[in-house]
């Protein structure tokens, strides 16, 4: 009897430690489906975090597109960083928020492209950085709606392109680029920044947006999340990016029109919410 007991233990042990291999294995296959996903590639290819605050003399700076770019002298190099408007003069020391590092980003208003330039949300200690260590929301909504458009409580729907679960724990901001994309034609058709001033009048009404996909988080509550920007809108303001749902898949990069139903103020629980969203979107 005690040879037949230590005999199924041994089998239970063995049972136990296959079904875990098994989850494992399922866990690894997946991550490696939904990170190594195009899109998720394609994001961290052009936007990846910069670690710590950027800080150094300033060589070169110029003033487009609502942005201030300035050239900086860092411990690491020379280094180009991209802030909403603000005041700097060669030859100073400026100290910048960290943000994400864009690789051959073209700025379309300055016709130049950079090799990397860092999208900062402004100068250390200001009001947007603060807010940004202090734990702004990912990417797209907002918690208990005190932001706007720029970030976002549930992490996949707005932030992790490509990912196919809800992470609400992590941060994912998407930056702002400097574009002059022209509003596309007809009546019903706004830029990114109009969506936001005139979403109350505008709710459950069909509007058209053209704007270029910067963010693609595919297969949420079995919908497409896309990230669209015009060049239109304030950083601070967090009305730069508009979040749209549907069921096609566009590309990061494109340049198209979306069409579908704006909603003002969508609550998603749990105090997460878009100021405004637009939903069942097509795109053409």
């Amino acid at each position: 009897m005690k040879r037949l007991l230590t005999g199924l233990m041994v089998m239970v042990v063995i049972v136990g430690a296959a079904v875990l291999l098994v989850m494992q294995n399922h866990k690894v296959a997946y991550s490696a489906k939904t990170e190594g996903s195009p899109a998720a590639v394609e994001s961290v290819n052009k936007a990846t975090p910069a670690n710590g605050s950027l800080s150094g003399k300033v060589l070169e700076t110029m003033d487009s597109g609502g942005y201030t770019y300035v050239l900086l002298e860092t411990e690491a190099g020379k280094k180009w960083v991209a802030a909403p408007k603000t005041t700097v003069t060669v030859g100073q020391t400026a100290t910048f928020a960290p943000g994400m590092v864009m690789r051959n980003f073209k700025s379309e208003t300055l016709n130049r492209t950079f090799d990397e330039v860092v999208f900062s949300s402004g100068k250390a200690g200001g009001h947007m950085a603060a807010a940004s260590s202090a734990g702004a929301c990912p990417s797209g909504g907002s918690k208990d709606g005190k932001m706007g458009g720029s970030v976002m409580g549930m992490g996949a729907m707005g932030g992790g392109s490509g990912m196919g679960s809800m992470k609400s724990s992590g941060r994912v901001t998407v930056p702002p680029l400097d574009l002059a994309i022209e509003k596309a034609p007809g009546t019903n058709a706004y830029t990114v920044a109009e969506i936001y001033a005139q979403g109350a009048k505008l709710n459950q009404k069909k509007v058209a947006v053209r704007g270029k996909v910067v963010k693609v988080s595919a297969n949420i509550m079995g919908k497409n999340w896309i990230h669209l920007q015009d060049g239109s809108g304030k950083l601070e303001a967090g009305t730069h990016d508009l979040v749209m749902t549907s069921q096609q898949k566009p590309t990061v990069g494109e340049v198209l029109v979306g069409e579908g139903v704006l909603a003002a103020d969508k609550d998603f629980g749990a105090g997460y919410r878009y100021k405004v969203i637009v939903e069942e979107t097509q795109f053409k």
